[in-house]
């Protein structure tokens, strides 16, 4: 579960903002909304809203970002180029990236300082949520000036002999100047610190990232081999009412489905299969198709994902995944993230839900989710959809607004701040411009557009 999310000097945020997701302790509606773990609570549900270019989804992107500079264990290109653009010329100042956040029970403090292409400084504490002290698990330092790298760890691992023996290991052969370490220190077997695993897979499998250019994920596979699965996502599919009947996964050997011929590139998929940990590649064709290639039972087969459609007196007929329309893709894709979010503590984060999807199916969609009082995950979302300003679907404290400052840096707030009334048109208030977060639309009326005709 994420508690919370702070940057700092990360494109439009220049200074440190905090999003998170604890409850306003005096809000009563909803309150099965609210998650309690470790006797400390966390909402299920956030959404975002801004005027375009406020850095809503540069929010998105910073915590993609992080996720992959855990992940990669490398700082992704272009992100020293990053830095919030109003800073002084003259500005030295690190970027920071910190998430607090709760796994398998326990509860951590990752956090993260980059400047120049270096990690700086990197953290990770097992939180105490503010009822105890936390605990260090470990810290690492890097000089700007000679790139020499430090770290210390808990107080147990640094009184044992053979785990100095590891840290210098780690320090003169693993531990980078320019890349995370938490990958790294979680793949090593010492009992001092296996919580860092745990850690690591928060970010490796719990914090589900869709973009708006995100496509379906091996669906084809889950739906070829798990019957439940594929009952419930033909059901969710066709309760759209958007002409789908069913949903099938097409399934053939690899030779047969490329052709014997491309003797070289059959081998060179074969290695990149045998060598993936999953014993799985996910693919995509040249018109958008994604082939799902798999290795069952000493066979390799290729998976595709076919779309039935009732046509003429209830003929179907299967399309592939290219044929399909924008929003039917962008909901195959939200399939299996509300089937976790249901029966698991996943946290997903989506960029712009309603893109390409009709105002009141989305509408419906969240309100099932919102409305279901045993789900076990987060959704967090962006999104312009005022259709969802809803206190019937969103606690006031679930509804956060980006709105850039007059120096041109992104603030973050939440719409409890305002404290209203539960029974108020939220909806009303935002068109009007009462939270902000709005564009400002009276310049357009002053364009005379025909000015600027040629002849």
């Amino acid at each position: 579960m994420l508690i919370r999310f702070t940057i700092e000097n990360i494109y439009s945020f220049g200074e440190r903002k905090e999003f998170n997701m604890i409850p306003y302790t005096r809000l009563g509606t909803l309150n099965f909304h609210r998650y309690n773990l470790l006797d400390f609570e966390v909402l299920k549900m956030a959404s975002i809203y801004g005027a375009n270019g406020a850095g809503k989804s540069n929010l998105i992107k910073a915590l993609y970002y992080l996720q992959k500079i855990i992940i990669k264990e490398e700082i992704p290109v272009g992100l020293e180029k990053s830095q919030f653009k109003f800073l002084p010329e003259d500005s030295s100042k690190n970027q920071l990236f910190a998430v607090e956040f709760i796994q398998d029970n326990t509860a951590f403090y990752y956090g993260i300082e980059l400047f120049d292409g270096l990690v700086i400084t990197e953290e990770l504490y097992k939180s105490g949520l503010g009822k105890k002290k936390d605990e260090l698990l470990f810290e690492r330092k890097t000089d700007k000036g000679n790139k020499k790298t430090e770290i210390k760890f808990l107080e147990e691992f640094e009184k044992d002999a053979k785990s100095q023996i590891l840290k210098e290991i780690l320090i003169q052969e693993f531990i980078k100047p320019n890349k995370s370490a938490l990958k790294i220190l979680s793949n090593r077997d010492n009992k001092f610190i296996q919580e860092i695993k745990k850690a690591y897979n928060w970010f490796d499998s719990t914090l589900q990232i869709i973009t708006p250019d995100s496509k379906p994920r091996a669906l084809a596979h889950r739906i070829d081999i798990d019957s439940d699965f594929k009952r419930y996502a033909e059901d969710l599919m066709c309760s759209f009412n958007i002409g789908i009947s069913s949903l099938s996964s097409e399934k053939k050997e690899l030779k047969d489905f490329f052709g014997e011929d491309n003797e070289y590139e059959l081998n060179t998929l074969i290695k990149k299969l045998e060598d993936s940990p999953e014993k799985m590649l996910a693919l995509r064709s040249r018109k958008g198709d994604e082939l799902t290639i798999v290795k069952e039972e000493d066979k390799i087969w290729v998976k595709r994902l076919k779309v039935g459609h009732l046509g003429k007196n209830n003929r179907s007929v299967l399309f592939n995944l290219e044929e399909e329309s924008d929003g039917t893709i962008r909901l195959l894709n939200f399939v299996p993230a509300f089937q976790n979010m249901i029966f698991s503590p996943k946290v997903f984060v989506i960029d712009e839900i309603e893109r390409s999807i009709h105002p009141l199916l989305i509408k419906e969609l969240v309100k099932k989710f919102s409305l279901d009082d045993k789900t076990s995950g987060q959704l967090i979302f962006t999104t312009h959809e005022s259709n969802l300003l809803d206190q019937k679907i969103f606690r006031q404290d679930e509804i956060w607004f980006a709105e850039k400052d007059k120096n041109g840096s992104t603030d973050l707030y939440s719409l409890s701040e305002f404290k209203e009334h539960k029974t108020i048109d939220i909806r009303k208030g935002y068109l009007n411009g009462r939270y902000g977060s709005i564009p400002f639309l009276a310049d357009l009326t002053d364009l005379n557009w025909h000015e600027y005709a040629t002849h």
